[in-house]
């Protein structure tokens, strides 16, 4: 079996480390975008139900 392109040749075993450790990273950094994502959409719910409010007591 080859290595991936810009690996040095290494045993199976760190080859299975790095690419875990490199899975890792990047599930991670899926996890902080999406964190960013739902921080956003909290704040426009919120945003919105302060609106909601707001013009229901200036309409009674």
């Amino acid at each position: 079996m080859f290595p991936p392109f810009g690996c040095s040749p290494c045993s199976d075993g760190d080859w299975q480390r790095h690419h875990q450790e490199r899975k890792l990273r990047m599930m991670r950094s899926w996890r902080d975008g999406l964190e960013r994502q739902i921080a956003a959409v909290n704040a426009a719910i919120s945003t919105l139900e302060q609106q909601i409010e707001r013009d229901q007591a200036s309409s009674s």
